[in-house]
């Protein structure tokens, strides 16, 4: 009877590697096809932290898409089910998609808080409402829940040495949202979307309405916002950076990586001029190459302050899971 027990015992085990495998081959699928920038940062990370990355990404990139991927009439009901399947991730109970029972193990691993996935569900809920920004601030709260969090989840997913980090990975995030807004400016114009501030554009007019194409003659007038935009984005992105002492050498690597492949969207977007009709702005696989060899020549001019007993830093505490949840604002807000 004991020998039976324990080949069943064997082979239920069996089974649930098996699924967390297939989950995690389905979220690096989705990875290598949604984001070929956190793909590339990806491979540098070990191999077991890769998996989890890759997970949390197919997870965020599954909520995103259950509300783009409907009609706008349909979004609400779809945030609704987004709640729903939270609560039941964060329950136990079974989940039929491979990636998802692959995050619920994640979630449960890495003691992911559940208010994280709350506030990117409320993200994708400010968009399925059509919510308008009035201010830069308005903005800040939308980046935080669709991005920010996602900064504070890879905490959880990377592990960190020190919590005070969680705001540096905030701000990371937040800063690679705005660099998106402002990339995908005319396309989201075409789908009937402005996230560029009332306040920025005031003095914007002209014929062109949100869900047609825009006219290249708006380029030059929204090119201020752009530009508002992506400092504010800098300002982050340098925040970011100054997190990085908390992660282990290899992951800072790969964070240091994707974040500059990101901040050079920016900086090309700076040099058309900030003008968003000109094309979506693209970084060449070459350039992508180019920045992560100057990421690890920073990388090994960082080692002297990480050895375990260094004459330039006090010795380093062990990566763990963040021990406190980061809330918005006060948690989060202002920038370093």
């Amino acid at each position: 009877m004991q020998a039976s027990q324990g080949v069943k015992n064997g082979d239920m085990a069996a089974s649930q590697g098996s699924d967390q495998s297939q989950g995690e081959r389905l979220a690096q699928r989705d990875l290598a096809k949604g984001s070929k920038s956190f793909a590339l940062a990806g491979k540098l990370l070990p191999h077991r932290v890769r998996e989890d990355a890759a997970v949390c990404y197919a997870f965020c990139r599954l909520v995103d898409d259950a509300v783009d991927e409907v009609p706008a009439a349909e979004a609400p009901a779809a945030v609704a089910r987004l709640h729903a399947l939270v609560a039941a991730l964060y329950e136990g109970r079974p989940q039929e998609d491979p990636r998802l029972r692959a995050f619920a193990a994640l979630v449960a691993r890495t003691r992911l808080p559940k208010h994280y996935v709350l506030e990117l569900v409320e993200g994708m809920g400010m968009d399925a409402r059509g919510v308008k920004y009035e201010t830069l601030d308005e903005l800040r709260l939308y980046c935080h829940r669709v991005a920010g969090v996602v900064g504070l989840m890879m905490c959880h997913v990377l592990g960190v040495r020190d919590d005070r980090a969680l705001k540096n990975a905030a701000h990371l995030g937040i800063a690679m949202q705005l660099t998106n807004i402002c990339r995908d400016v005319a396309e989201d114009w075409t789908r009937g979307r402005l996230y560029l501030p009332a306040d920025l554009t005031a003095h914007v007019t002209g014929p062109a309405q949100a869900g047609t194409s825009l006219p290249q003659a708006m380029g030059p007038a929204l090119a201020p916002a752009v530009r508002t935009l992506l400092a504010e984005a800098e300002q982050l992105y340098r925040s970011g950076q100054k997190g990085l002492w908390a992660l282990s050498a290899r992951t800072a690597l790969a964070i240091r990586v994707a974040a500059w492949v990101y901040r050079d969207i920016g900086r090309r977007l700076a040099r058309r001029g900030f003008d968003v009709t000109r094309g979506r702005v693209v970084v060449p696989l070459r350039r992508k190459l180019w920045l992560a060899c100057r990421a690890a020549l920073s990388a090994l001019a960082e080692v002297p302050s990480r050895l375990p007993v260094s004459p330039f830093s006090a010795p380093l505490t062990p990566i763990k899971a963040p021990t406190r949840i980061a809330r918005y604002p006060d948690d989060i807000l202002p920038a370093d």
